[in-house]
């Protein structure tokens, strides 16, 4: 099969939660087991950080990443979801994985897939397990797809365990409260391995507490006060950075050495370093236009008071949603003085445009709906001025297809 040809058979034949949502997420990590086990335990071959968190880990994992490239490692990478080529969930100091190890991968394992019935991300983590022990990383940055203990990342015994922040976020798996939400994210801390937390709640402050001195695991949490700044722009991004120095300071502790002038040019150089993208990003001028992933309750607090910093005659959003998010929550955020333009994106999870329309104007939210996501963007540029803003949000989906 060509690599076009092996994506899709995999997007077709292995369940994926980002397409149908709680149908493809498995309540255990037995598969990915039998399969890295098969895999000869690639995992096993090559030290890690993992990170989990509900927002900013995928931000969090590429700061990190680009500070330990400064360094001279050589770094893994694994992040999801991808937005343009799926070999961006997987890198090594900043190149995809090639498209020839993607389809011999799938090829030599189809039939154990078949008989396991793995998900997509159980068979996207596996091959990026299995790509960095072949590449023989010094560092693999571990993000997880969803949850924390029941993840299919959660086989690594890590160097360092990364918790960003814990807000409500796919309760209908992880739970309807952030204690429960937290209780899923702390699964990933293991036995006296340090653990850094994020800027976060006293209650889940409290549940990692308890958590880590179960696991003897020593705790940090992030400081906000760090004098640090990245190259991200967004209102989120300061609360990223004092997290990863935060985990720059565990890792020295661990005998990794980091620089200063490592620590400072890795968060300086993320974009280029990484080829991070979807964050807070400008694609357009004259209209200004930004895309953003943020895609729950905590990420649309953050992007409403960014939005707010931001200097524009009118405000024009693109705005598209996953059906199975807290819709009515995500549109009391937004902002009742924009132009709406209501898109679709095309995957079965996505709300339907009319329908979001019908839910917006409950909201006082005006304006008309153009299905796809990329005529929707071109329409918001016809009709604004060249002083006017444009942001493009509210699901990852919408933001990758105008990518």
């Amino acid at each position: 099969m060509t690599y076009q040809q092996t994506l899709d058979w995999l997007f077709h034949q292995l369940a994926s939660f980002q397409r149908v949502g709680k149908s493809a997420y498995n309540e255990d990590i037995g598969n990915i087991t039998a399969l890295c086990r098969q895999l000869n335990n690639p995992h096993k071959q090559f030290k890690s950080i993992h990170i989990a968190g509900t927002n900013g880990k995928g931000s969090t994992a590429h700061l990190l990443a680009s500070i330990l490239q400064e360094q001279g490692y050589k770094v893994g990478l694994f992040t999801s979801p991808h937005l343009v080529d799926f070999r961006e969930r997987i890198k090594v100091n900043g190149a995809m994985i090639a498209e020839h190890d993607v389809v011999n991968f799938v090829a030599a394992q189809k039939e154990t897939f078949k008989n396991l019935g793995v998900s997509f991300f159980e068979m996207t983590t596996a091959l990026a397990f299995q790509y960095f022990a072949s590449q023989q990383v010094d560092l693999a940055v571990i993000e997880t797809g969803l949850g924390g203990r029941l993840d299919a990342t959660n086989l690594i015994q890590p160097e360092l365990s990364i918790i960003t922040n814990v807000a409500l976020d796919h309760q209908n798996l992880l739970g309807n409260t952030v204690k429960e939400i937290a209780t899923e994210k702390a699964g990933i801390i293991k036995e006296n391995t340090p653990v850094v937390v994020g800027p976060t709640t006293n209650e889940v402050k409290q549940l990692m507490r308890s958590v880590a001195e179960l696991k003897k695991a020593p705790l940090t949490f992030a400081n906000l006060q760090t004098k640090y700044k990245s190259a991200l722009l967004g209102a989120c991004q300061h609360e990223n950075t004092a997290t990863v120095v935060a985990a720059v300071n565990q890792l020295r502790l661990r005998n990794w050495s980091i620089s200063e002038t490592a620590l400072s040019k890795g968060l300086a150089k993320v974009v280029q370093t990484t080829n991070l993208r979807g964050r807070w990003e400008q694609i357009a001028t004259s209209p200004k236009v930004i895309c953003d992933t943020g895609h729950n309750l905590h990420a649309m607090q953050t992007i409403a008071a960014q939005l707010q910093k931001e200097v524009y005659q009118n405000l024009w959003i693109v705005l598209g949603l996953v059906a199975d998010k807290d819709v009515s929550g995500l549109l009391a955020l937004m902002p009742r003085t924009a132009k709406y333009i209501f898109c679709q994106a095309s995957i079965p999870r996505a709300l339907n445009a009319e329908e979001l329309a019908e839910k917006a104007a409950a909201f006082a939210l005006k304006g008309r709906v153009v299905q796809n996501p990329k005529q929707a963007l071109q329409k918001a540029q016809a009709l604004a001025n060249e002083n006017d803003l444009i942001f493009v949000g509210g699901s990852t989906f919408v933001v990758a297809e105008i990518l």
